[in-house]
Parts: structure tokens; C-alpha cells; sequence
């Protein structure tokens, strides 16, 4: 079984969606992270080179939300996993947007999309 290092609420404006106006106003996106490793080599040698970076992840994850526009925040959850997955100890990731001002007639408090994705 592997360990977990979980990162909730990372958060950027990003211009992701189907109508124009979402892609020219942008608006804030969420990502909730679930990182899939064996934590023991890095516990056993107190090295942050053997386990996931955080804060690393943290910052290509919010400049994946500011950067190029998708239409669905499915591609944007799948640009975010395999980031992810290119982390040598990460064997396993779990990735949720969310789009809390989705483009929604009737009273909502969120949209999300999760995925989990494995290495290889």
C-alpha cells in the first residue's frame, strides 16, 4: 500500500472554457492533489530528494491553471496528472478541479472533475 501526501485549495486564475467569455475574463480555479508514494526512503534517509517536493508540485500545478487554455477542466485535470506523475517517487496521483463559478443558470457551490491516474 502506498503513502499519501495530499494538497488541497492550490488555487489560480485561469482562462479554461467553452464560451468566449469564461476564456477572456478567466476566473478562479481549485486543485485538490493526492499524491501516491512510498514514503520510506525519504523517512529512512530524512532526504527530500526521495519523496515528492510539495512545494515543487504546488507551483507547476498553479502555473499549469494560469497557463495555456483548455476547454474542459477534464484536459486540465489530465495536464495536471501526468506534471504529477513526471515526479520520480509519485506512482500514483489523484487530481480534482474544481470550477466554483462555472458558467451555471441555477444556484450550485461547486463543479468538480477527479481523476486518478497511475504511472505507465
Amino acid at each position: 500500500m502506498l503513502d499519501r501526501v495530499t494538497l488541497r485549495g492550490l488555487r489560480a486564475r485561469g482562462h479554461h472554457g467553452v464560451f468566449e467569455r469564461e476564456r477572456a475574463e478567466g476566473q478562479t480555479f481549485m486543485v485538490d492533489l493526492v499524491l501516491y508514494l512510498d514514503t520510506r526512503p525519504a523517512a529512512a534517509d530524512d532526504d527530500l530528494t526521495r519523496t515528492a517536493h510539495y512545494g515543487i508540485v504546488a507551483e507547476e500545478v498553479t502555473a499549469i491553471i494560469a497557463g495555456e487554455p483548455v476547454e474542459l477542466i477534464e484536459t486540465l485535470a489530465q495536464r495536471i496528472a501526468d506534471q504529477c506523475l513526471k515526479h520520480e517517487p509519485v506512482e500514483e496521483v489523484e487530481v480534482t478541479v474544481h470550477k466554483p463559478d462555472a458558467p451555471i443558470t441555477v444556484p450550485f457551490d461547486d463543479v468538480t472533475v477527479t481523476i486518478h491516474r497511475t504511472r505507465g
